[in-house]
């Protein structure tokens, strides 16, 4: 079924799991995300750039990801990933996309406060959930690039109150991962995380997923991470697939013979992830909160 980020961020507090937001960078690759997600029995998150949007169309790509949703009987989620444009994230609420982030973590405290607040405002009216960014992710991702020395970790302090006066759904938080990040793992900062956590009462997400070492999502998961960003992994690895069958085939074969083995790899991360991100090990949320 279709639903909201905030819907399947509260699937994933009851069940003290995550859920897992996978970048799509065409139509191909898809149905074979959401067929994991079917397959390992969880909620699914598909997030676009703007950029990927409009390649795609954004009432396309809507019609695509409710079509197989329906029929293979997911909960999914759509979701536009980093947008600091408001015509585009009007473009994608009016087309139907049921999440949209507005990345205002470049801007001072105030101005995020504001213009988060503005989308927040249109987006509820249309029925669809605000992710909102307060400190800065490191790497490069679609254009928008942070470098090392410029990271600001997110504060606590001003995490309650961006999240008090902006009422966005979800929280995306610096704690030192980086965007496209997948030759090497980060060091994420978990006692900053756990404070976070201890004064804001919504769900927080990780970006830069790709380069966060998997022995530390139990503790990210434990501690309020219910939106789990993961695009390099599956860009790369798409990428090595298409390359090796196109180097491979005969020009007169049939695309889809090159395309399939890197849709099938997707589906591989996919469904490898999710199981981690469902943190069976873990007991379930009594409450709000998992403390």
């Amino acid at each position: 079924m279709y639903k909201t980020l905030k819907e399947v961020t509260q699937i994933a507090t009851e069940l003290n799991m995550t859920i897992g937001a996978f970048n799509t960078h065409n139509l191909e690759m898809l149905p074979e995300m959401l067929r994991a997600a079917k397959e390992m029995g969880s909620p699914i998150i598909i997030q676009t750039s703007i950029d990927t949007a409009k390649y795609i169309g954004y009432d396309v790509v809507v019609a695509v990801i409710k079509e197989i949703a329906e029929k293979e009987m997911v909960d999914a989620a759509l979701h536009l990933d980093h947008a600091r444009d408001f015509d585009e994230i009007k473009a994608a609420i009016d087309a139907g996309f049921s999440s949209v982030m507005y990345d205002g973590s470049h801007l001072p405290f105030k101005e995020n406060i504001a213009k988060t607040k503005a989308v927040v405002s249109y987006a509820h009216a249309h029925g669809v959930s605000v992710e909102g960014e307060l400190g800065t992710i490191g790497g490069t991702e679609e254009g928008i690039s942070v470098a090392e020395n410029d990271k600001v970790y997110t504060r606590p302090e001003d995490a309650v109150e961006f999240v008090k006066q902006t009422g966005v759904d979800a929280l995306a938080i610096a704690i030192g991962t980086n965007h496209g990040q997948f030759k090497s793992k980060t060091d994420v900062n978990i006692p900053l995380l756990k404070e976070i956590h201890r004064v804001v009462d919504i769900p927080l997400v990780i970006h830069g997923g790709t380069g966060v070492k998997e022995e530390d999502y139990p503790e990210l998961i434990n501690n309020g991470i219910r939106k789990f960003n993961v695009g390099t992994e599956l860009l790369v690895n798409w990428t090595k697939e298409a390359k090796t069958a196109f180097t491979e085939t005969e020009v007169n074969k049939s695309l889809r013979y090159n395309v399939i083995p890197a849709n099938q790899k997707v589906k591989e991360i996919v469904k490898h992830k999710i199981g981690l991100f469902m943190n069976l090990e873990e007991p379930l949320v009594v409450g709000k909160r998992h403390e």
